[in-house]
Order: C-alpha cells, then structure tokens, then sequence
C-alpha cells in the first residue's frame, strides 16, 4: 500500500509539473517565434542603416573638409586685413610726421611770404628807393 500511495504521490508531482512546465513552454515557443521574426527583419533593414551611416559620415566628413577650407582661406583673408591695418597705421604715422613738419614749412613760407609784403610796402612808401641802381 505504501508503494501505491508513493506511485500516486509521485504521479501528481508530475501531474503538477507537467501542467506548470507546458504552458511555460508554449510561452518560450511564442519568445522564440517573436525573436525569428526580430531578427529577420533586423537582417533585412541593418544592411540599409548601415549604408546610411556610411553615407552621412561621409558627408559629414565632407562638411568638415569644407569648414577646415574655410577656415583657412578666413585665417589668410585676416591675416591680408591685418597687413592692410598695419600699411594704413604706417602711413597715418607718416602722414602725421610729414603733416606737423609740412605745416611748419607752411608757416615759415607764409611769415616769409608776409615780411616780404611788409619790406615791399615800406619800400614805396618811402619814395620807391632801392638799393639797385634803378
């Protein structure tokens, strides 16, 4: 009799067992299932992203390229600005050097200009006299 109950006991264990473990199962094929259908549609479109991501690294690269180019050319056009600054400074410089002593010749040129009137003038004053001869 023991035996019996043991063999029944053992019976309903696996009873048990089997009702938890064939659902579980099912749910594992359906995982499985989902997880092909996954995968096949990945195989299928990753080809594409990846292009894609070629692709836009490439232009991306491109872009920086063209930046880089810029770049430059900006740096050399400030350079050739700065170069132009520097002749206008030398030349304000030159001006200004030249123009203070330029305007001391002005100055001389016209007292010499204005005692020149002054000695003419008291020359006919004076009976139109001069020391020539004439």
């Amino acid at each position: 009799m023991v035996v019996e109950v043991a063999a029944i006991l053992v019976a309903i264990a696996f009873a048990v067992l089997v009702g938890y473990l064939v659902p579980l199962l099912i749910q594992i094929r359906k995982t499985a299932a989902e997880s092909e259908q996954l995968v096949t549609k990945l195989n299928s479109e990753l080809p594409t992203l990846v292009a894609e991501l070629r692709a836009m690294s490439q232009n991306l690269n491109d872009v920086a390229e063209q930046a880089r180019g810029g770049v430059e050319h900006a740096a050399v056009l400030l350079h050739a600005m700065g170069e132009v600054g520097e002749s206008v400074n030398q030349v304000h410089s030159l001006v200004r050097g030249s123009g203070s002593s330029l305007l001391a010749n002005v100055a001389s040129m016209f007292a010499g200009l204005k005692a020149a009137k002054h000695v003419v003038t008291e020359r006919f004053k004076e009976g139109g006299h001069h020391n020539g001869g004439l």
